[in-house]
C-alpha cells in the first residue's frame, strides 16, 4: 500500500511564519500584514482535505467512508468550476485582485494545483487501496473488465448492443467534423483508429460523448455476480466494445477524459432587465464555459493527451491523470445503498421539544414562548406545520417568506401554493441566483405566480440569504404577527443532513422588525430601524465590530471577556482585525469555523488567544452563532450570515438574538460540546495546516455531533 499517497501531510504554507518565530517576524504589530492572512482558496482547499481525510476514519461506517470521498469529488469539482475559474478569469484579463493575504492569483493557482494534483492523487489511492478491498469484502463490487467471467461477458455486450450502442454518436474528427464542444463534466472517451472508412477518412482519432441519459453504473443479475452485489461501470462497457462502434477500422486505443468548466454565472444588474429570462439564459451557458481543468486515465498515451490540452486550450498543470473512474460522483448509488444499514450510520428519530409534543395549535403555544429548535437532532416538521396550519386558518391574512434552496415540490412549496389558493396574501422573496438551484428556484418561482402569490426576486446585485417567515393573524381585534428565523434553508431535506437552528417566535419587537425587513425586500426607502434584528447589508456588520471592541474594553478593564464564534467561514477582513484586536486585548476567542477561515491563530503578540476548530462529522455544520460574554450579561446571536464580504456587505442576511437564560444556556452547552471534541475536530496551525485531534489512549474521546444525538434523540 502507498501510504505516502493516503495520508499526506506535506505542508501548504511553509514560507509563512510559525507561532514560534512570529514574535521576531512582526516585531510590531501591523494588523495589516500579509503574513497574519490565509488565502481564501488555500483555505478553502484544506477544508477539502478534510472532508478526504474522513474517508480514512475506521471508526466511520464503510459506505460513510466512501461518501466522504465522493463528497470530495464534489467539493473539488465545484471548486475548478467556481474558484479556480475566478482566479484564471483574473490572469486573463490582467486583472488580478490581491487580498489581504498578499498572493497574487497567478502564484495562488501554482499552489492551488500542486495541492490538488497531490489530493486526487491520494483520493483514488485510498478508493483503491483501501475503499474497494473494503467493499469487497463485504460482497459489494464493482467488476473490471480483467474480471468478467464467460457469463458476464455475454450478459455485458448484450447490454451494450440494446441499451448502450443505439445512444452513443461516435464522431469522427476530419476537417468536416471538428472536435466537439463538450458539456461540461460529461464523461467522454478519445479513440485512437487506424484504417480507412467507407468514405476515405483515415484521420484516426473520434471522440466518443457517453449518453447522460444513461447510468454511470448499473447493475449485474444476481444470476451472474456468484453472490454478493456485483456492478459494472458504463465506462468499461464502452471500453470493452468501443470497436462495434466503428466498424472495419482497427482501435489502437480508447481512453476516458472529463472536462470541467468555468461554471459561475455572470449577470451585469445594469444589463438586466427580466431577472429570470436573464438567469434562463445563463443556465444554458454554464454547460460551456471555459475550460479549467482535463482529467484523464492514467494510461493515455502522452500524444493524444498534448492534442486534448491543445483542443482546450489547457496546459499540463491543469491536467489530472487519474486511476479510475473520471467521474467518482456516480458511485453515490453504492454509498447510499439502503440494503447495507451495518454499514452506515445508525438511523435516528429527530425528537420535538417537550412543548411542541401534543400541541394542536401552534399559534398558542408559540404565543406563550419562544421555541428554539436545533436540527437535524429536533425535528424541521414543527416550521413545515406551523406554514400548513397558517395555509388552512381562516384568521390567518398574510404569509411572507424567504426561500433560498427549496424544491419546487417540497412541503413548503406545497403549504404556500395552498395559502395562496386559499386567498391569503402571501409573498414570496426567492433568490433566483443560489448557486447550483437556480433552475429549481426559477421553477419554485412559476408555481408560486401560477397559484396566485406575489413573487419577488430581492434586490438586484445582492442576494437574499435570510432565513425569514411571517405570518400576520387577526386575533380578536389585534393583527398578531408570528415569526420564523433560521440559520439554515427552507429546505426538509437539508434539515436532515444539516445542523441549524430555527427560532419560533411571536416576541412582538423581533416580528416588527422582520416586518420591516421584508418591507425593505418588496418596497422602496430609506433603512428602517430596527430594535432588535442586525441585518446586512446596514447593521450587520457595524453591530459585530461594536461587539466584538466591547469585549475587548471588558478584558482592558480586566473583566472576564470571551467570544465564541461558530460559522461556515471567516474571510472578512475588518472582522479579523476586529478579532486580532480583541486577543492582544486579552479577550479568550474561540472560533468554531466549518470551512475558509483567513485568520491565522497561534501568532505570538496577536493572536495567542484564538483557537480555532473545524468539526466535521455525519452532519454538514451550518448553523452560525455569535457568543460574547458581555460582563457575565451574555449576549447572543443566530444567523444566515457567514463573515465574509459577500455576506455582510453584499446580501441580505438577518442575525437574531437569543434572549432569556434558558435558551441562551441551550445554545452555549452546544457550543461547549464543540469546544470539547476531541474526536470529531481538527485545529488549524499558524502555518494553515489543520491538525487533525485525537483523545488520549485512556479515555474514550468526545464527540459533539455523537453527544448531540444521544442528548436530544436517545441514540
Amino acid at each position: 500500500m502507498n501510504s505516502r499517497l493516503i495520508r499526506d501531510t506535506s505542508p501548504t504554507d511553509a514560507t509563512l511564519p510559525a507561532a514560534n518565530d512570529a514574535g521576531a517576524v512582526l516585531p510590531a504589530v501591523d494588523l495589516g500584514d500579509h503574513r497574519l492572512y490565509i488565502h481564501r482558496e488555500l483555505s478553502q482547499l484544506q477544508f477539502n482535505i478534510r472532508v478526504l481525510d474522513q474517508a480514512l476514519d475506521e471508526r466511520t461506517p464503510l459506505l460513510e467512508r466512501l461518501k466522504f470521498l465522493l463528497i470530495f469529488s464534489r467539493n473539488m469539482d465545484e471548486f475548478f468550476e467556481i474558484r479556480v475559474a475566478g482566479l484564471k478569469g483574473q490572469v486573463a484579463l490582467d486583472h488580478e485582485m490581491i487580498g489581504p493575504d498578499g498572493i497574487r492569483p497567478k502564484l495562488a493557482l501554482a499552489r492551488i494545483s500542486e495541492i490538488a494534483h497531490r489530493q486526487i492523487e491520494r483520493q483514488y489511492a485510498i478508493l483503491n487501496e483501501r475503499i474497494l478491498p473494503e467493499l469487497a469484502a463485504h460482497g459489494i463490487r464493482i467488476v473490471r473488465r480483467t474480471q468478467w467471467t464467460h457469463k458476464q461477458k455475454l450478459w455485458v455486450r448484450r447490454y451494450f448492443r440494446d441499451e448502450v450502442a443505439p445512444l452513443v454518436t461516435p464522431i469522427g474528427l476530419d476537417p468536416t467534423h471538428p472536435f466537439p464542444l463538450l458539456v461540461n463534466k460529461s464523461l467522454n472517451f478519445i479513440v485512437q483508429l487506424d484504417g480507412v472508412d467507407a468514405f476515405g477518412r483515415d484521420s484516426g482519432l473520434a471522440i466518443v460523448p457517453a449518453p447522460r441519459v444513461l447510468p454511470r453504473l448499473i447493475s449485474m443479475p444476481p444470476e451472474i455476480s456468484d453472490g454478493g452485489d456485483n456492478h459494472v461501470l458504463l465506462s468499461s462497457m464502452i471500453h470493452a466494445h468501443v470497436a462495434e462502434l466503428f466498424p472495419g477500422m482497427d482501435v489502437l486505443g480508447c481512453y476516458q477524459f472529463r472536462l470541467t468548466r468555468n461554471a459561475d454565472l455572470t449577470l451585469d444588474p445594469e444589463d438586466v432587465e427580466d431577472l429570470a429570462l436573464a438567469l434562463r439564459g445563463e443556465l444554458y451557458s454554464r454547460r460551456f464555459g471555459d475550460a479549467v481543468r482535463l482529467e484523464v486515465a492514467d494510461n493515455c498515451p502522452k500524444d493524444l493527451i498534448g492534442y486534448l490540452l491543445r483542443q482546450f486550450g489547457l496546459t499540463e498543470s491543469e491536467l489530472y491523470e487519474v486511476n479510475g473512474p473520471v467521474n467518482l460522483a456516480r458511485l453515490f448509488r453504492i454509498a447510499t445503498d439502503v440494503r447495507y444499514p451495518q454499514l452506515q450510520y445508525p438511523p435516528f428519530t429527530p425528537s420535538l421539544p417537550k412543548v411542541l409534543r401534543h400541541a394542536e395549535d401552534l399559534f398558542q403555544v408559540i404565543g406563550r414562548q419562544d421555541v428554539l429548535l436545533l436540527h437535524p437532532y429536533e425535528s424541521f416538521t414543527p416550521v413545515v406545520d406551523l406554514l400548513r396550519q397558517a395555509a388552512k386558518d381562516p384568521q390567518v391574512l398574510t404569509i411572507k417568506q424567504t426561500l433560498y434552496r427549496t424544491n419546487a415540490n417540497s412541503e413548503i412549496a406545497d403549504a404556500l401554493v395552498d395559502a395562496a389558493r386559499a386567498g391569503k396574501e402571501v409573498t414570496a422573496v426567492v433568490e433566483l441566483r443560489a448557486r447550483f438551484d437556480e433552475e429549481s428556484n426559477l421553477s419554485l418561482a412559476s408555481r408560486l405566480q401560477q397559484a396566485g402569490a406575489m413573487v419577488i426576486y430581492g434586490v438586484v446585485g445582492i442576494k437574499t440569504h435570510a432565513k425569514l417567515m411571517l405570518i400576520q393573524r387577526r386575533e380578536g381585534r389585534e393583527l398578531v404577527r408570528y415569526a420564523h428565523m433560521g440559520t439554515g434553508n427552507y429546505h426538509t431535506g437539508n434539515a436532515r443532513l444539516y445542523t441549524d437552528y430555527s427560532l419560533l417566535t411571536s416576541d412582538q419587537a423581533l416580528c416588527e422588525d422582520v416586518h420591516k425587513l421584508f418591507s425593505q425586500l418588496t418596497g422602496m426607502g430609506k433603512v428602517l430601524h430596527m430594535k432588535k434584528l442586525l441585518h446586512a447589508p446596514f447593521t450587520l456588520k457595524k453591530g459585530l465590530l461594536e461587539l466584538i471592541a466591547q469585549e475587548a474594553a471588558h478584558a482592558a478593564a480586566g473583566k472576564p471577556a470571551q467570544i465564541i464564534l461558530k460559522i461556515n467561514a471567516l474571510t472578512e477582513p475588518n472582522v479579523i482585525r476586529a478579532l486580532y484586536k480583541a486577543s492582544i486585548a486579552g479577550v479568550q476567542i474561540d472560533l468554531i469555523v466549518r470551512g475558509i477561515c483567513a485568520l491565522r491563530p497561534g501568532i505570538e503578540g496577536v493572536s495567542e488567544n484564538i483557537r480555532v476548530r473545524s468539526i466535521i462529522g455525519r452532519f454538514l455544520e451550518h448553523s452560525r452563532i455569535y457568543w460574547f460574554a458581555n460582563g457575565g450579561e451574555p449576549r447572543v446571536y443566530l444567523a444566515s450570515a457567514d463573515l465574509m464580504e459577500r455576506n455582510l456587505d453584499r446580501r441580505v442576511e438577518a442575525a437574531f438574538p437569543i434572549e432569556g437564560k434558558k435558551l441562551q444556556l441551550r445554545v452555549l452547552s452546544a457550543l461547549q460540546r464543540y469546544l470539547a471534541d476531541d474526536t470529531g475536530a481538527s485545529l488549524l496551525q499558524p502555518d494553515g495546516e489543520y491538525l487533525r485531534l485525537a483523545a488520549p489512549d485512556a479515555t474514550p474521546g468526545r464527540h459533539a455531533q455523537a453527544e448531540l444525538l444521544e442528548r436530544l434523540c436517545g441514540g
